[in-house]
């Protein structure tokens, strides 16, 4: 067993990994749902997100005179949301099961970008869920977090996330990384970008699983 003390920005948590395969997640748009909610919530304010280019940045509008609101604007909303996050927020199609499947036999930590203030909240979605595996909330850099999150162990490493910028930075600092893309939201997904070299898009969380568990050297469910 190996036990791993990480700062995910503010929060310090403690996560022992066993001598087993390990599957890091991002948790919005891989895990629990995110730009059907937040559309749902805009609505609710009386705004709307628009799949206008892959970005939320100037793609929200004001209902009243149809106008983009500011980056400012934008940070303001996300983080109102993810203040009531738990009345929002439902697993992503098929990840529940297949993340039950791949904990039998791995690892599973949630790597989620929102800033620590709302980890308790978070926490208490998940485990509501029946997602209870451990989970760390940072703004900081994704690739050297992942980095001192598996050491030097002499396992495979997976790691899924909908947003390019995390992917490549994982790419540059854990290079045997296995990386998938999987974005829940089909609108946006169809406006992503290639994602690059090394990096392997899915739409589906069925996808994703068997990618990982070939990489792993786990058998087929």
């Amino acid at each position: 067993m190996n036990q791993i003390k990480t700062a995910g920005a503010q929060i310090s948590c403690e996560i022992t990994l066993r001598d087993r395969p390990l599957l890091v997640c991002d948790v919005d748009e891989v895990v629990l749902e995110f730009l059907t909610p937040f559309t749902a919530y805009l609505e609710a304010e009386r705004h709307e997100l628009r799949a206008d280019s892959f970005k939320l940045n100037g793609n929200i509008y004001r209902r009243d005179d149809g106008q983009p609101v500011d980056k400012a604007a934008v940070n303001a909303f996300t983080e109102r949301f993810f203040a009531v996050q738990d009345r929002w927020q439902t697993v992503a199609d098929q990840a529940a099961e297949s993340l039950e499947a791949i904990a039998a036999e791995a690892d599973i930590v949630f790597l989620t970008a929102m800033h620590p203030r709302h980890h308790g909240l978070r926490r208490q979605l998940l485990d509501a869920a029946g997602l209870p595996y451990p989970m760390i909330a940072t703004e900081r850099e994704k690739g050297p977090e992942i980095k001192a999150l598996h050491g030097d162990r002499d396992l495979p490493l997976a790691f899924i996330d909908d947003i390019f910028t995390n992917l490549h930075s994982v790419r540059r600092h854990v290079p045997d990384c296995l990386l998938i893309n999987l974005m829940a939201n089909a609108q946006f997904r169809a406006l992503a970008p290639d994602p690059g070299e090394g990096i392997t898009s899915v739409d589906n969380w069925h996808a994703a699983a068997a990618l990982v568990r070939r990489h792993f050297g786990l058998g087929a469910v």
